[in-house]
C-alpha cells in the first residue's frame, strides 16, 4: 500500500490541532499516512498542542515548527520538501476542509494514473469576485486558474518534486500549480463551518494576496504601464498643439486654471501609479537576489528515516 504525507500548515490553531488529528484518525483507518504539521511562527500555544499530539503518536506525527510567522505559501513549501512518501496532500488544521475527502483523492489517483494531481474546488454559488479574479489573471498569465480551487491538493511524489524545485521566495503556490503543469482532476467539495477560532485570511489579506499572483505570473502590468505612459503623453501633446493653434490662429486667450490643474494631477497620478508598479516587481527582484531561504526551521521533530 502505498503512503500519503498529510501536510498541515498551523498559525494560532491551538484548540483545533488535537480535534484534527482525531478527525483525520478516523477517517484514514487502513491507510498508511504521516501528518506533517508545520507550525509558522504560532503566537498561542499551537507548538505545545503540536508536541503533545506528537507524543501520542510518534509514528505518524511530525512536526516543522518556523523561527517565525514566513507566512502559509512557505509552510507548504516546508511540508512538500520534507515530504518523502508515494502522495502528498495539503490540508487545512481548522476542519473546514474534511478529512474525508483525503480517502476520496487517494482513491482516484489509485484508480486513475492519467491524473497527476487531484485538486478540491469549493462547492458555492457566490463567488463572482474570485471568478473574475481568476479569468483575469489566466488571461494576463497564459496560465490555467481554476475558480474555486483550494489548495486542498493531492500530489503523486513527481509532482512534489517540481514544485519544490521552485525555490523562488516570493511564492504564489495557486500559480505554481499550474505552472508545473502536469493533469490535475478538479472534484468539487462542500467547505464546513469552522471548528473554533477566527480566519486570518481577511479581505485586506486576499486583495494582497492577489495582486501577489498577479506580479508573480505575469510582467503585463509592466506593459500596462507602458501602454498609460504612451497614451498620457499623446493627449498631452495633442492638448499642447490644441492650445496653441488657438493662442496664435484663432486669437483667443488661453484661460483656465482648473482645467490645467486636472490635467496636471491626471498625469501625475498615472506617473506614481506606473512607478508603484515597477517599485513592485523591482521589490520582488530585490527579495530573489538576496538569496534567502524561504522558511527558517526552529524545531524539526519526528523526522526519522527509518520510519518515512
Amino acid at each position: 500500500m502505498k503512503k500519503i504525507d498529510i501536510i498541515v500548515p498551523v498559525y494560532n490553531e491551538e484548540s483545533n490541532i488535537v480535534k484534527f488529528y482525531e478527525k483525520t484518525k478516523e477517517e484514514l483507518k487502513g491507510l498508511k499516512y504521516n501528518i506533517i504539521f508545520v507550525n509558522d511562527g504560532s503566537k498561542d500555544n499551537s507548538i505545545i498542542e503540536l508536541k503533545k499530539v506528537y507524543e501520542r503518536d510518534k509514528d505518524i506525527v511530525k512536526i516543522i515548527s518556523f523561527s517565525r510567522n514566513f507566512g502559509k505559501d512557505a509552510a507548504m513549501y516546508a511540508g512538500l520538501k520534507f515530504s518523502k512518501a508515494d502522495y502528498a496532500c495539503i490540508i487545512d488544521a481548522d476542519l473546514q476542509q474534511n478529512p474525508k475527502y483525503l480517502v476520496e483523492m487517494y482513491n482516484f489517483l489509485e484508480s486513475n494514473n492519467d491524473y497527476d494531481c487531484i485538486a478540491m474546488v469549493q462547492k458555492s454559488k457566490n463567488r463572482f469576485l474570485e471568478t473574475s479574479f481568476y479569468k483575469f489573471i489566466s488571461s494576463l498569465s497564459n496560465l490555467h486558474f481554476e475558480s474555486g480551487a483550494s489548495d486542498f491538493r493531492m500530489f503523486r511524489k513527481t509532482v512534489v518534486k517540481s514544485l519544490v524545485s521552485l525555490g523562488e521566495v516570493n511564492r504564489f503556490t495557486k500559480g505554481m500549480f499550474s505552472y508545473v503543469g502536469f493533469n490535475t482532476f478538479y472534484k468539487e467539495y462542500i467547505v464546513e463551518e469552522r471548528v473554533s477560532g477566527v480566519s486570518k485570511f481577511n479581505r485586506l489579506n486576499q486583495f494582497k494576496y492577489a495582486f501577489d499572483g498577479i506580479t508573480s505570473f505575469s510582467n503585463k502590468p509592466l506593459r500596462i504601464s507602458t501602454f498609460l505612459g504612451a497614451i498620457t503623453t499623446f493627449v498631452s501633446f495633442a492638448f499642447f498643439v490644441y492650445l496653441l493653434v488657438k493662442c496664435l490662429i484663432i486669437g483667443d486667450d488661453v484661460s483656465g486654471v482648473s482645467s490645467l490643474m486636472c490635467a496636471l494631477l491626471f498625469v501625475s497620478g498615472v506617473q506614481l501609479l506606473c512607478i508603484g508598479v515597477l517599485g513592485e516587481y523591482i521589490g520582488k527582484v530585490y527579495n530573489e537576489v538576496k538569496g534567502r531561504p524561504v522558511f527558517i526551521a526552529k524545531e524539526v521533530i519526528g523526522f526519522d528515516d527509518s520510519i518515512l
